[in-house]
């Protein structure tokens, strides 16, 4: 696997790479490098290989692209020469970027099946991101580099049926393309692996925010709903546990500190996959605050799946994917709206029956649409594609 991504923060790649090797393939991932960390490490069975190249979330467009290019390079070479001792029957590449997967040429020359997952849409990423029209030349090129990219690959796949259909749209054949939905482990994500707070048991109101503290998640909407929820009640004691890596693009603390609520605010910093469920555990209601722009109408938040996977009720921003996957099991709020999202908060507190039939009722969707049950579809992708490799490749030697 190729990921630009530090392997253990990038939930996806890593539930895959698992899967994998607990099927008895041998995994090996070529990933991102911090300083310090080891170049290679073993992982719960994969083979970890760690590039010298550092993420720079918030950065300009020409650092993005310094980055990206710098760990196509390091991968490219780093990847044939794995190749040349120890022979790869698959290689998957994890986007963005999407042209990450030209590093796979020389083994793709040689008869090496590619799949190509992409996690997201990125001609839309880069127009939010950097404010490019969609119309515009850039949107342009990387919808070109995203065909060409699905047209090199031997199998597509993507994390949802809307992402699907855009690939279609856009010329892809649908019989190349898999869905593999972004779902957690319900092994990892166990509410009976953890003590379980009941609701305000202490009187304190808990919500808790698990992810990137970026623009593309509206935490400033969060505090603005927060503070006005202690407006409008002021002997509601209300609490926001903030658990992710800060890459300063949003000012956040001073945000806090201007409404008024920094005291009600707590920066945990990234915590590892491993610790977040304990963390989920001990709050009331998990948040997924989300801008609303072309490229998140086609997300759907990893985090409402583990709100509801730990029995959580969940407060989500009204997007299309949330409204299809899970209905009205989870409140949601007009996006960008500080008020609708503290009205959404406290119809959770408020409606005690309300809240229990919403967990049950989005924990019973998340157990039919688990990693449990997700993986078998990817892992059957997988083996077939291995086999049909290695029954090529035994031909080829006979002949």
């Amino acid at each position: 696997m190729l990921a630009h991504s530090y392997y253990e923060e990038d939930p996806r790649v890593r539930r895959e790479a698992e899967s994998l090797a607990a099927a008895g393939h041998r995994v090996e991932v070529f990933a991102l490098r911090r300083p310090g960390d080891a170049s290679t490490v073993t992982i719960d069975g994969v083979v970890v290989h760690r590039l010298p190249v550092q993420r720079h979330q918030g950065a300009r467009l020409r650092v993005y692209l310094g980055e990206y290019l710098s760990f196509f390079v390091r991968s490219t070479v780093a990847l044939t020469r794995a190749h040349m001792r120890r022979h790869y029957t698959l290689v998957q590449v994890h986007t963005l970027p999407d042209f990450l997967v030209f590093a796979t040429l020389p083994l793709r020359m040689v008869g090496v099946p590619v799949i190509l997952d992409l996690h997201e849409a990125m001609p839309e990423f880069f127009s939010a991101r950097f404010g490019a029209r969609p119309a515009g030349l850039g949107v342009r090129v990387l919808r070109l580099q995203e065909r060409l990219a699905c047209r090199f690959a031997t199998a597509v796949v993507t994390v949802n049926r809307a992402l699907g259909d855009r690939l279609v749209g856009l010329g892809v054949d649908r019989a190349k393309i898999t869905i593999v939905p972004n779902a957690p482990s319900l092994v990892r994500f166990s509410p009976a692996a953890h003590p379980s707070r009941p609701f305000m048991e202490d009187g304190v109101l808990r919500l808790v925010y698990t992810g990137a503290l970026s623009p593309t998640y509206e935490l400033d909407v969060a505090f603005e709903a927060v503070a006005q929820l202690v407006r409008d009640d002021p002997d509601l004691d209300v609490r926001l546990e903030l658990y992710g890596r800060d890459f300063a693009e949003v000012p956040l603390a001073e945000r806090a500190e201007d409404l008024g609520i920094a005291d009600r605010v707590t920066f945990h910093d990234r915590i590892p996959i491993d610790a977040v469920p304990a963390a989920l555990a001990e709050t009331d209601i998990g948040l997924a605050p989300t801008r609303r722009t072309p490229f998140t109408d086609y997300s759907l938040s990893t985090k409402v799946f583990e709100y509801a996977a730990m029995g959580r009720p969940v407060v989500a921003s009204r997007l299309p994917m949330v409204v299809a996957t899970f209905g009205d099991d989870v409140v949601t709020y007009e996006p960008g709206d500080a008020r609708d999202l503290a009205r959404a908060i406290r119809d959770v507190v408020s409606d005690a029956d309300g809240r229990r039939g919403r967990v049950e009722r989005a924990r019973a969707r998340v157990q039919n649409l688990s990693w449990e049950v997700e993986s078998l579809r990817y892992l059957a992708l997988v083996d077939g594609l291995v086999a049909r490799a290695e029954s090529k490749q035994a031909t080829t030697q006979e002949t």
